[in-house]
Formats: C-alpha cells, structure tokens, sequence
C-alpha cells in the first residue's frame, strides 16, 4: 500500500509527522505523502516544515516519505498559480481537494486543477467524462478514497476514470490513526468502487511509480 494523501496536525490531522509515519510503516505501508490542506494564508508555513520532517524522517525508516499540499477551496482562478508556487517552493506532490459530493466545493475546481497539472485530484466525485478524458491527456491521477463521505464519488470515478483511460490510485485521506489501511483493505476499497483485480493493481503499480519518480529510488 502506498497512501499519497494524509494529513498531520499542520492542518486537520490529529497526528505528527513522526508518529503518522511510524503508524503508517507498522501498517506495513511502502511510501506515504504528507499533504496537509493548504492555502494563500499557510502555504508557506506548512510546505517546508512537512518537507524537513519527510527528509529526516526518511533517514530512519524503511517506508519512503514524501511531502507536498492539499490546495483546499481556492477559487478555481488561484488553483494554477498556486499549485505552480508550491512547486517552486520544493513540494514533491500537489494534490487539490476535488468536487466532492459531500462538500461545497466550487464548480469549476476539477478541471482547473487538472489544467493545472497538479499531480493527484483528490475524490473528484463530481468529475465529468471531458475532465476524466482531460487527465487522462495531462497525465493527472484521480483518487479513489476509503474515507467516509468523500468515498460516496468513488463509483462514478472508477467508472468515467477507466472509461477515459485516467490514472486511478487508491487513498486515505487520513486525518486521524483509525483512517490509515492496509494493502488488503485497499484492495477491498478499489474492488468496492467496481474496479476489477487488474484494475486495482494498476492503481497501486501507478502510486509506486510516482513515488519513484518523485524521490529517485526503487521501492
């Protein structure tokens, strides 16, 4: 299992990078992102603080750490340029918080965030088969999610996400230690959203090749 999207204390989480991280590896977890929400008023407090610990943290455990930002209700205008400066800022992923069916989020977010090009969009629920066809051309993932709520979207995202050939990868959204999972329960989460076997090993072959990508190792 690796899990691209968590948050810590530096938002809403309920844990610190330290013990987020050695949760996540007695879980047997591969890699894990720190992604705390972020937006114009934090950015610049969270993104270095969650990349110092990744870098020092990732010196004594065996799981691959990395740290980015969750940009969270900007309006859609703001998504490009921010995720642009958390980027130059050193951010190895920047996920946005998608259109969920559970939360107020502006119209127009999805596609702005894959516009943007940010790396992950996070329980898209909302999401329409152009913006799936969009990340699948901009080579954007989409999120299916095991937490409550935001995983109420995960259907209509594993269905117009393979229709469209868009990368799909299974996450947390952990806030707190009763979020974080297991390869097995994610298993379960993608098979749940109607993704077949092949289809949920892509989705962890996808998040493995990201965090290699990111980081410059093999897992």
């Amino acid at each position: 299992m690796i899990d691209l999207h968590t948050h810590t204390l530096f938002s809403d989480g309920e844990l610190l990078p330290a013990e987020l991280a050695q949760r996540a590896q007695v879980m047997g977890l591969e890699a894990l992102a720190f992604t705390d929400h972020a937006d114009m008023s934090n950015l610049e407090l969270v993104l270095p603080r969650l990349l110092a610990a990744a870098r020092e943290l990732g010196r004594h455990h065996v799981m691959r750490l990395l740290a980015g930002v969750e940009l969270t209700h900007l309006p859609p205008k703001l998504i490009g340029p921010y995720a642009a400066k958390a980027r130059a800022m050193g951010a190895q992923i920047v996920v946005v918080h998608g259109e969920s069916p559970v939360e107020p989020v502006a119209p127009g977010t999805n596609r702005a965030a894959i516009e943007a090009g940010v790396d992950l969009l996070a329980h898209p629920g909302l999401i329409t088969p152009a913006e799936c066809a969009l990340a699948a051309e901009k080579g954007v993932m989409l999120e299916i999610s095991s937490r409550g709520g935001h995983s109420l979207g995960n259907g209509r995202v594993a269905l117009l996400g393979q229709r469209a050939g868009a990368a799909l990868v299974i996450n947390t959204d952990s806030h707190a230690p009763r979020d974080l999972i297991d390869h097995a329960f994610a298993r379960r989460v993608g098979l749940n959203a109607g993704l077949e076997e092949e289809e949920v090993e892509q989705c962890f072959t996808r998040a493995r090749l990201f965090v290699e990508r990111a980081l410059g190792v093999s897992i």
